[in-house]
C-alpha cells in the first residue's frame, strides 16, 4: 500500500471539488499537507480559513488566501470546508484530533454548507476505538481528569486557545453516547468525535483510486 499516494489522490479529488470565489475551511494533518498545494495549483480566488498555525502558514506559502475566523469580524459560514480524520466508519462517524486542533477544526466543519472528509484506506474502520482525542480546560484540571476517569494528559503543545490536550483511552460501544457524555463534563472544551450529521462526503484514497463515501447534508448545522 503507498499511504502518501492515497493520501494525494484523495486530497487532489478533494481539491476538484473546489470552485473560484468559495470561502475553504482548511483541516489539519498529513493528508490536508497534499491538499494545499493541489488547492493552489488550481489558481482560484479563494478566502481560506485555517484550523492551526501550521496550516496557516503552509497555505500562506503557496499564495492561498487566509482570512479571520476570530472574533465579531471574521466569517461566520463557510461554503466548504476540507479536512482529513484519524478513524472513519461507513455510516461517517469520526475521530479526529490526532494533532490536537480538533476543537477548531470542529467548529470549522461546522460551518460549512459541507464538509468533506479525505483520508487513505487505512482509517477507514468498522467501529470507532480509543483513544478520542480532548481539548480540556487548564482551570480545575485535575478535577477534570478525576470526572473522565480514563483520561490521560498528552505530551502535546497547548491548543492555539491555551487549551489541555489529553486522550480518552476507555472503551466505548457507542459513539453517540459517549460524545454526549464527553459534553457534559465540565472542563472538556471539545472532544475528537465528530457525528454523521456533520459529514458531507467521505473520500477515501485506495490503490491509487478514490472511493466515494455519501454522507449526510450538513446544511444548517453551523
Amino acid at each position: 500500500m503507498d499511504v502518501e499516494r492515497d493520501k494525494r489522490v484523495a486530497a487532489w479529488a478533494a481539491a476538484e471539488l473546489v470552485e473560484d470565489g468559495m470561502t475553504v475551511g482548511l483541516g489539519t494533518g498529513s493528508t490536508v499537507a497534499h491538499l494545499l498545494p493541489a488547492l493552489a495549483a488550481r489558481n482560484l480566488d479563494l478566502a481560506c480559513v485555517a484550523t492551526s498555525p501550521q496550516t496557516e502558514g503552509a497555505a500562506r506559502s503557496l499564495g492561498l488566501r487566509i482570512v479571520p475566523f476570530e472574533g465579531p469580524e471574521g466569517l461566520d459560514r463557510l461554503d466548504l470546508a476540507i479536512d482529513g480524520a484519524d478513524q472513519v466508519t461507513r455510516s461517517g462517524w469520526l475521530i479526529k484530533g490526532g494533532g490536537g486542533a480538533h476543537t477548531r477544526e470542529k467548529r470549522v466543519a461546522a460551518a460549512a454548507e459541507r464538509f468533506v472528509v479525505i483520508v487513505d484506506s487505512r482509517k477507514l474502520v468498522d467501529r470507532l476505538t480509543p483513544p478520542v482525542p480532548l481539548e480540556l480546560l487548564r482551570y480545575g484540571l485535575a478535577a477534570t481528569l478525576r470526572d473522565l476517569g480514563a483520561a490521560r494528559l498528552r505530551d502535546a503543545a497547548p491548543s492555539p486557545e491555551g487549551g489541555v490536550i489529553a486522550d480518552y483511552g476507555g472503551e466505548f460501544d457507542d459513539p453517540e453516547e459517549l460524545s454526549a457524555w464527553l459534553s457534559s463534563v465540565p472542563g472538556v472544551i471539545e472532544h475528537g468525535l465528530f457525528p454523521p450529521a456533520m459529514v458531507g462526503e467521505i473520500l477515501v484514497g485506495r490503490n491509487g483510486d478514490v472511493d466515494r463515501i455519501a454522507g449526510q447534508d450538513p446544511a444548517g448545522l453551523g
